[in-house]
């Protein structure tokens, strides 16, 4: 028996959630089109042959422009401490990248033009973490010319002495059991750290803030979502009925506009989408009244980070939420 823990790790919208709910064969982890949709580091349990993985999905690494996004790429590389292995997932080009001019004589060579922009400063962090890592490069069903991924294999291959590099594509299931093969071969051998029915740690409340939150960001493409935090103020629960009260919290009075929509429709809808969310994970009715207050420059308050759940310190919590 094989048992270990691995880091998802890599820019944002290249697939690490979607990879972690494809493997758990569950929506656990929310997604949407919109960049840095992840804020907080989620664990997936899952069985594949005989090993036991404990998949650690991490926020999109990205130029962080406020304290929010600096502690979520703390969050991100934090992981690495702890893993045994690294998934690292990257993306194909849609376009070939410009060919670099050529080198002046004697200069160091300059980054690969095939390495996207971004992932040198992942691998710099893999290198210094000394970790086991294995690359899936995603989405490569939206490269018609396969013949183009040759260059983007070798730059990385150079980049990086990764354990394997693996082309996958989630949206048709291609090279998903290649990549789980190549992850649970590198575990070390021991018992299983988790219960067989363990799916995450995460309690039901932190799945209720974070689908309302996805059903901000999936109702709203905008700059919006992005100034969109949710707290829960008030939960009850009986064996047949959940029963939750929930703030959203936004930064400008426009944006609360935005939410809450004309004559309340735009609230009224995201809170459909975030019940059935949630009546889908806790597999009882459930009753969702929301609010939306305006917290001005919660992202750049340590004070009101901590308070929105956002706190380094305690991102973590240890309820177990069963799988089926």
């Amino acid at each position: 028996m094989r048992f270990g823990t691995v880091s998802l790790i890599g820019r944002t919208n290249v697939g690490k959630s979607t990879f972690l709910n494809h493997v758990l064969g569950q929506a656990l982890a929310i997604t949407s089109p919109l960049p840095q949709t992840t804020r907080d580091a989620l664990l997936g349990v899952m069985q594949h042959e005989d090993a036991q993985v404990a998949f650690i999905d991490t926020p999109g690494l990205h130029k962080p422009r406020t304290e929010l996004g600096k502690r979520m790429n703390h969050a991100a590389l934090d992981t690495l401490r702890a893993a045994d292995v690294a998934l690292f997932i990257t993306d194909t080009w849609e376009k070939p990248p410009k060919v670099s001019f050529p080198q002046l004589p004697g200069a160091a060579p300059g980054p690969s033009p095939w390495v996207r922009p971004g992932d040198q400063e992942i691998i710099d962090a893999l290198r210094s973490a000394n970790v086991p890592a294995v690359l899936a490069i995603n989405k490569v069903d939206l490269t018609k010319d396969k013949s183009r991924l040759l260059p983007m294999l070798e730059a990385y291959s150079q980049a990086f002495d990764f354990a394997a590099i693996v082309p996958m594509s989630l949206r048709r299931d291609v090279g998903v059991k290649a990549v789980l093969s190549e992850i649970t071969s590198r575990l070390p051998e021991g018992p299983t750290g988790y219960d067989s029915d363990v799916l995450t740690n995460r309690p039901v409340l932190f799945f209720v803030r974070e689908y309302v939150r996805e059903a901000v960001m999936n109702q709203l493409r905008s700059e919006v979502p992005h100034a969109v935090a949710v707290t829960i103020e008030q939960a009850n629960e009986t064996e047949t009925l959940l029963r939750i009260s929930a703030t959203i919290h936004v930064e400008k009075v426009g944006q609360r506009k935005i939410v809450v929509g004309k004559a309340g429709a735009q609230i009224k809808a995201i809170g459909i989408a975030a019940r059935q969310r949630i009546e889908a994970l806790v597999e009882k009715q459930v009753h969702l009244e929301l609010f939306v207050r305006i917290t001005d420059e919660w992202k750049n308050a340590p004070r009101k980070l901590a308070e929105l759940g956002y706190d380094p310190v305690t991102s973590i919590q240890d309820t177990e939420v069963k799988g089926e």
